[in-house]
C-alpha cells in the first residue's frame, strides 16, 4: 500500500508551516504510520537581500508561505490525522477531497529528485535509445547532470550535427 503514496498540498496558517510539519511527524511516529505518511517538505529558496545599511546577505525564504507538501497514502485515517493537526486549514483540492500533485508538478517543484547514474564520459561513443534519432550513434561532447542533458555529435547526411538529449536517452556502446 505504501507504493500508492502521492504528494498532496496542505494549507496552513501562515507562519505555522514548521510547527505543522513537526506535529504531523510526531503524530505519525506515535501511531506507527511511517509507511503511510512518508515525507514532508517545506520548499525553501535562498535569496540575497540588501539591508537598509546596504549590506547584502543571503536569506532562506519559503517558496510557498502557508503551504506544506506531504507524501502520503490517503486513507480516512491519514486524512483525519492530518486535518486534526493544529494550524492545518485543509488540503488543497475541492471541498473535502484532496487532489494529488501530478508527476510534472512534483518534478517542477523539485521535491523528489530522480538520480540518473551516467556510465559514459565526454569522448565516449554512445547509442541513442529514445526519440526520433533512436539507434543513431554519436560521440558525447558535453554532459550537464544538473540540467539532465547530454550533447552528442551525430553524423547525419554526411555532416556532424550536435544533438541535445536527456541523460537516460543514450547508452554507452561496448
Amino acid at each position: 500500500m505504501a507504493n500508492n503514496a502521492k504528494w498532496y498540498v496542505l494549507h496552513t496558517y501562515s507562519g505555522y508551516e514548521n510547527a505543522v510539519k513537526a506535529a504531523i511527524e510526531k503524530s505519525v511516529a506515535n501511531r506507527g504510520l511511517e509507511d503511510m505518511v512518508q515525507k514532508m517538505e517545506i520548499p525553501m529558496e535562498t535569496v540575497t537581500e540588501v539591508t537598509e545599511a546596504g549590506v547584502m546577505k543571503e536569506v532562506e525564504r519559503k517558496v510557498f508561505p502557508g503551504y506544506v507538501l506531504i507524501k502520503m497514502v490517503l486513507t480516512d485515517d491519514t486524512w483525519h490525522l492530518v486535518r486534526n493537526i493544529r494550524g492545518v486549514t485543509g488540503f488543497v483540492g475541492e471541498a473535502n477531497k484532496a487532489i494529488p500533485l501530478t508527476e510534472e508538478e512534483v518534478a517542477a517543484l523539485g521535491v523528489e529528485k530522480h538520480e540518473i547514474v551516467v556510465l559514459y564520459h565526454v569522448g565516449d561513443t554512445v547509442k541513442i535509445t529514445e526519440g526520433p534519432l533512436a539507434s543513431f550513434t554519436g560521440v558525447v561532447e558535453e554532459i550537464e547532470p544538473e540540467k539532465n542533458k547530454v550533447r552528442v555529435v551525430v553524423s547525419m547526411f554526411g555532416r556532424e550535427t550536435p544533438v541535445e538529449l536527456e541523460l537516460d536517452q543514450v547508452e554507452v556502446l561496448p
